[in-house]
């Protein structure tokens, strides 16, 4: 994600993710550009190992107007016809679908929960009501549906608050500049009932999609939900404070970015940047000195410390080590304690998507989304057992973390984060495995992980047996690392990594990689793009972020960055070709209003729904006038999706079927 605001200080934008402030990863280990700069000449990134189809950076635009016209008929796994690349208030999807709105924020989850006012919040209907800015999505079948494709529950990531769009009067412009006034906590305690996630009964009537708001299912998540700590983790004195002396308690869940859907049908939120929540300062020579500021602990970005006391560090110095984490859920269980599983490490995860090993363990692949951070993955110690769902409850409290380190020569090693290999031992101060989880990152820098550009969604694709790597961006390459493999500097469009693991086995500790693509338009000879030939004006993208893997084993790419400044054209989804003649191929399907970006793409088991959600619809504007309403580009600005005067913009999630029935994007 990346996240908008107006402050104090005026408009300052991806306040989370830093794209302009500093990295936190201080090693020399090699960096991925670095890597691909090794790795590719110019005839070896036309024809790697994995790759079939890439075009020069030196595509005229006039090729890609033939391109559009050529394309070969039936070369591309999607017969739609794309979507224009643009902006504009509204979104936009391809001709002969339809693209409906199912769940808003502050829509009512309940049969006694108040529709929404955005005059009259409250934490206690904000904790009845559907979260902020959507992010994940996931749908799981209920076990007892006449058809499973159509009636479900929708489990939904609330990833955090824009309070500049979510409450009236609280921006003045001052000398020209946006100020944000600070924080009650009253609007404190609302934000943090936004935030989390939503359970959410759905079922398919007539080819539309509803919620079933009297649901046993329905269930909010929020900021203050009692959490239990589990895995090597757990009680560990670093976890332990002044309101749970046990280290095993915490409240609440923050900055749920990405997420997943386990096969035993378990609900996983990912923790991502937790670090802007916290406050205060600690003395340079606490014992936690050196682990918060690897995370960039503390960022003070929200004031709830104001309030809280727990996060303010200062005041509850332990309290950092109890985030970060992926956190599970049973969805059918509405009075289940939601687990933080601490076996998977600490990081910013951006989502933990997994797949059954050849052996029945199971595979969480992750991203630490952050520039100069690491792909890693998990794999259970034990099998899943698909005849009992019990058996499976407790299967990511144990198992091996791994951290990748890709080498030039297009091998990729799976390093083990375990207690006592190599460096991971007492001398650099990890006393117990407990002290590997907490301290991930630093545990991974240790042992020489390959630093990314921002990796964010990483997805197993159970149909070709790949692994695909989002890789966002990343401005702080240098120009010294510019070459013919790495025409630009800073890396601004990002990357695609495509991943076979050693014997085409998941949970193998060995494998191959290769870029898929190079993002960013082909027409342009510094950008450096390597999207197929085939790929039109429309087709290409920059800034891959959440991804989607069809039954069909078609790749589905959403993105966040795309705007009127960077590309000219909002974020969407587009489709992918991974295979043949058309592999590198895209086509854009789906387009946001301006100002947002799409996350969360997700298919029902049929294909015949695709569910994604819309965050922050139109937030990065320089001026702001009223209740929240940016004029962002040539004073176009949004109401999406209400368009009235006294509604607010509304992230939210949106159904996409296809008129008159059938498989999306076939």
């Amino acid at each position: 994600m990346t996240e908008h605001v107006a402050t104090s200080n005026g408009f300052r934008t991806s306040l989370l993710e830093e794209a302009d402030g500093p990295a936190h990863n201080p090693t020399a280990n090699p960096t991925m550009g670095e890597l691909i700069a090794t790795r590719f000449s110019r005839r070896g990134l036309l024809k790697g190992a994995l790759a079939v189809s890439a075009i020069s950076a030196t595509v005229a635009p006039a090729a890609l107007l033939t391109a559009e016209r050529a394309r070969a008929a039936g070369s591309s796994a999607f017969s739609f016809g794309e979507v224009e690349a643009g902006v504009d208030q509204d979104h936009h999807v391809a001709s002969g679908y339809d693209a409906d709105v199912l769940l808003r924020w502050g829509d009512p989850l309940f049969a006694d929960a108040p529709e929404f006012d955005p005059l009259s919040q409250t934490a206690e209907s904000q904790s009845r009501q559907f979260g902020y800015n959507n992010d994940f999505v996931g749908y799981i079948p209920l076990p007892d549906a006449e058809n499973p494709a159509e009636h479900g529950l929708l489990v939904v990531n609330h990833e955090y608050t824009n309070e500049h769009l979510m409450f009236p009067g609280i921006v003045k412009i001052v000398d020209g500049k946006p100020e944000v006034a600070p924080a009650d906590k009253k609007r404190v305690d609302i934000e943090m009932a936004a935030h989390g996630g939503t359970i959410a009964e759905i079922r398919k009537a007539d080819g539309k999609w509803q919620l079933i708001r009297n649901s046993p299912y329905n269930r909010r998540i929020t900021a203050t939900t009692e959490m239990a700590m589990t895995g090597p983790a757990a009680g560990h004195p670093r976890l332990q404070t002044t309101a749970d002396p046990t280290g095993r308690k915490v409240f609440g869940t923050v900055n749920n970015c990405a997420g997943g859907v386990t096969p035993w049908g378990t609900y996983i939120l990912a923790e991502e940047n937790f670090h802007g929540y916290f406050m205060g300062e600690l003395p340079a020579d606490h014992p936690e000195a050196t682990n918060y500021k690897r995370l960039g602990v503390p960022d003070s970005t929200y004031e709830w410390g104001r309030f809280y006391d727990r996060f303010d560090v200062s005041k509850e110095p332990n309290e950092p080590n109890r985030f970060g984490w992926i956190v599970e859920v049973d969805p059918f269980d509405a009075s289940a304690t939601p687990k933080k599983r601490t076996a998977l490490g600490r990081t910013k995860h951006e989502g933990a998507e997994s797949i059954v090993a050849r052996d029945g363990r199971v595979v969480f692949y992750l991203g630490d989304d952050e520039r100069f951070d690491y792909v890693y993955k998990f794999v259970t110690a034990r099998a899943y057992n698909p005849q009992d769902r019990a058996a499976n409850m407790d299967l990511l409290d144990e198992g091996t973390l791994y951290v990748a380190r890709f080498d030039a020569d297009g091998t990729i090693a799976w390093l083990p984060l375990v207690l006592g290999n190599g460096p991971l031992g007492p001398d650099n101060g990890f006393v117990t495995q407990a002290d590997v989880v907490v301290e991930t990152r630093r545990a991974a820098d240790l042992l020489g992980a390959t630093k990314m550009d921002r990796p964010e969604d990483v997805q197993p694709n159970p149909v070709n047996g790949r692994v695909y790597v989002m890789l966002t961006n990343n401005t702080k390459r240098k120009d010294d690392q510019v070459d013919l493999a790495n025409p630009r500097a800073g890396n601004a469009f990002g990357h695609i990594i495509e991943i076979a693991e050693a014997d085409g086995d998941f949970a193998a500790t060995a494998g191959r990689w290769e870029v898929l693509l190079r993002c960013g338009d082909p027409s342009v000879a510094e950008v450096g793009a390597t999207f197929s030939t085939d790929t039109t004006r429309n087709g290409w993208f920059g800034m891959p972020d959440n991804c989607a893997i069809d039954a069909a084993g078609r790749l589905w790419v959403s993105t966040d960055g795309n705007s009127p400044k960077a590309t000219g054209r909002t974020d969407g989804l587009w489709a992918v070709d991974t295979e043949g003649d058309a592999r590198a191929t895209s086509k854009l399907f789906y387009r946001v209003p301006v100002g947002a970006e799409l996350c969360g793409p997700t298919f029902t088991p049929d294909d015949q729904t695709l569910f994604v959600a819309i965050q922050h619809p139109g937030d990065g504007g320089e001026d702001w006038e009223g209740f929240g309403r940016p004029s962002y580009y040539e004073d176009l600005s949004t109401r999406w999706p209400d368009f009235k005067d006294d509604m607010p913009v509304r992230p939210a999630v949106v159904a996409i079927t296809r008129q008159g029935g059938g498989k999306v994007g076939a």
